[in-house]
């Protein structure tokens, strides 16, 4: 043996002992393997791999290669959705014609209406009822109209992705096992023991105090949520025709994380490339401190996300208002059932037990279309409503101040 090959054989011991070492390290995160060279500010963009901030464009060029891209969104925060839209755009340049949007915020059940929708044959107010928007997802329209809107124009398919209501709430309230065989023939294949979701789970559910049966019937929900879209994202990805197409699936955060809510899932039952994109809020004005998620959320091991955005917490219903009733249909009459104190309704003398009949020149047949009007204005704006009230129709002259925030955050 030569002296450098026996020099080499000499240390060779101390270059494995290193990389054990190294390996050994019971300090690093499994989260995070390359601590970022500094603290996030506004704006970064962290590709958690390797610890290093990129530029947006670059990741929305990175993730645009993958087959299955899923953001993680905040659904009240607008930063979120404009990273949605920005990485659509970046999808569809990068794939002309052979992209889709997988959305938890839609169903299988209103698809017509989504294709109606992507095809140009609905009006927003149209599609909107059609789509009983507020009373199926009921978050800020305009949170999401840029999105949908880059859909209608590059005509990009949007699949409703989420498991209908009714099934949600028997699968919650009793074991699969008791549901009957018309609600077990919609179940997918249900993989309850996760053991990265069941910890996220309970972490969740730790606030609560219901007791283990509540604690089943959330992990039960939890996992239809999951396993249906996985689901609804696989089979059209395998639908014939659709061998090449690549989808952005948009869900909260939960769902996304980490990878073993809906991702995991869509592997089970579709091998392919896919990217993790998520967002985080770093500035948080007072306005939105108490929509924060009182959760302690484990640990886990492995990075969230690929990429993550920071982003502020914006405020996007600053310019909301409402007009502070609970409402009531009969016969094509929409009822007062209810004033809420201090509200716009109380100061314009509104009643409970009033019809609506007209607010400004539009008919009021059903609450739609008193809730899209009241959608579109803005704090300062003034509109008259038409009212029945005992027998006698009435003029009220209504002025719209700011509506108090609602609280939604992360799902």
């Amino acid at each position: 043996m030569s002296f450098r090959l026996r020099i080499l054989w000499l240390l060779f011991p101390a270059f494995l002992c290193g990389c054990s070492g190294v390996a050994m390290n019971n300090k690093a995160n499994p989260e995070m393997p390359y601590p970022p060279p500094r603290a996030p500010q506004v704006g970064d963009v962290l590709h958690f791999p390797t610890g290093l901030y990129v530029s947006r464009e670059a990741m929305l060029s990175a993730v645009a290669d993958a087959r299955i891209v899923y953001v993680g969104e905040t659904h009240d925060n607008p930063a979120s959705h404009r990273l949605e839209r920005d990485v659509l755009q970046a999808m569809a340049d990068r794939w002309p014609g052979q992209v889709a949007l997988g959305m938890e915020m839609f169903t299988p059940a209103q698809q017509q209406v989504l294709d109606a929708w992507v095809a140009g044959e609905l009006t927003e107010k149209e599609f909107l009822k059609q789509s009983n928007w507020y009373g199926t997802w009921r978050m800020d329209f305009g949170l999401y109209r840029d999105l949908l809107q880059l859909a209608r124009e590059r005509g990009i398919p949007i699949r409703g992705l989420n498991a209908e209501k009714d099934l949600v709430r028997a699968v919650g309230r009793k074991g699969l096992d008791d549901l009957t065989p018309e609600q077990r023939c919609q179940v997918p294949e249900m993989d309850l023991e996760d053991p990265y979701q069941n910890e996220l789970v309970e972490a969740i559910y730790g606030g609560h105090s219901a007791g283990h049966a509540m604690l089943d019937g959330f992990r039960r929900v939890q996992t239809l949520w999951d396993e249906t879209m996985a689901q609804n994202v696989a089979a059209y990805l395998q639908q014939p025709g659709n061998e090449q197409l690549h989808m952005l699936v948009i869900a909260g955060g939960n769902h996304v994380r980490n990878g073993f809510g809906i991702p995991r899932r869509v592997f089970r039952r579709l091998p392919t490339s896919y990217a993790l994109v998520g967002s985080k809020e770093i500035v948080i004005p007072k306005e939105r401190q108490d929509r924060l998620m009182n959760v302690n959320i484990p640990a886990f091991p492995m990075p969230p996300y690929d990429y993550l955005v920071y982003t502020r917490y914006e405020i996007n219903d600053a310019g909301k208002v409402k007009l502070g009733v609970m409402l009531g249909e009969d016969d094509g009459r929409v009822t007062v059932g209810g004033v809420a104190p201090e509200s716009n309704a109380e100061r314009a003398g509104i009643r409970q037990g009033d019809v609506i009949l007209k607010i400004g020149d539009q008919q009021v047949k059903e609450s739609f279309d008193l809730v899209y009007v009241i959608n579109q204005l803005k704090p300062g704006d003034e509109k008259t409503l038409l009212i029945e009230r005992d027998g006698r129709q009435l003029e009220v002259w209504v002025t719209f101040e700011k509506s108090k925030p609602m609280h939604h955050g992360k799902k």
